[in-house]
């Protein structure tokens, strides 16, 4: 697994995705996007754990934890049955970190916007919220 590991105090994230390339490329993009200052922990959880295309209760599990310095993990996913995993995870209340939580937020966009808000110290609503924000973000 790839990312930044744990930082204290600092909101974690991780990346759910159908495929571990793109949960990687991803957590790439938005901690190299997010600048030189980010030190937001970020991991992907992406695919099984044979490599292939799926979601994978244990994967996240285990990205959570590595992000989890105690200030909360704000988790963004990909697709359906992700979010399917994600919000059984969290019923469940015993695979995921105290302080987890499922983010309504585009992929790509809403994990660029986490990092850069979580590098800045802020809560895990605020870096819920300008995930979320990212769903404004207009091409045209």
């Amino acid at each position: 697994m790839t990312g930044r590991a744990a930082v204290a105090g600092t909101v974690g994230i991780v990346l759910v995705s159908h495929s571990g390339t793109v949960a990687e490329s991803v957590a790439a993009l938005a901690t190299g996007l997010a600048g030189a200052g980010a030190d937001a922990p970020v991991a992907p959880a992406g695919g099984t754990p044979d490599g292939g295309l799926g979601t994978s209760a244990e994967l996240i599990a285990e990205a959570a934890r590595s992000v989890d310095g105690g200030a909360g993990v704000a988790l963004l996913v990909d697709l359906g049955s992700a979010v399917l995993t994600v919000k059984a995870m969290l019923a469940e209340g015993d695979e995921l970190p105290d302080g987890a939580r499922l983010v309504d937020a585009p992929f790509l966009e809403g994990a660029v916007a986490a990092v850069v808000t979580a590098s800045t110290g802020a809560g895990l609503a605020a870096v819920a919220a300008a995930a979320g924000e990212a769903y404004g973000y207009r091409k045209e």
